[in-house]
């Protein structure tokens, strides 16, 4: 855990969220400014600063936030109309540094950029 990290104090259980799945390695929640009708994220329990901090050692879990992603838009409707970001480094946009996967759905093209 990395002690300035707002993903891994929600992790944690230090600071709320609106838990949609977790297991040991994995943890599904609403993001608190939702771009589209529906908008999760899927962060991996272990802390990686961004993609391109993923090692080879992290690809079985890595794995599981894309199956578990896939899982939690089915529970929420929209199996089959969501769109998968994941931004890497800040001038992509990547606000916080703990890898993390936005699931947007529920709404149609076109997608803001």
């Amino acid at each position: 855990m990395m002690d300035d990290c707002i993903f891994c104090k929600i992790i944690a259980g230090e600071i709320p969220s609106e838990k949609l799945y977790e297991d040991d390695d994995i943890l599904a929640f609403k993001d608190i400014a939702p771009q589209a009708p529906v908008h999760f994220l899927v962060v991996p329990k272990k802390h990686i600063s961004m993609p391109a901090d993923v090692e080879e050692v992290d690809d079985l879990v890595m794995g599981k936030v894309l199956r578990i992603g896939a899982q939690v838009a089915k529970e929420q409707g929209v199996a089959d109309n969501y769109r998968v970001i994941f931004n890497n480094g800040a001038k992509s946009g990547q606000v916080v540094f703990h890898v993390h996967m936005h699931i947007l759905g529920g709404k149609d093209k076109p997608w803001p950029m």
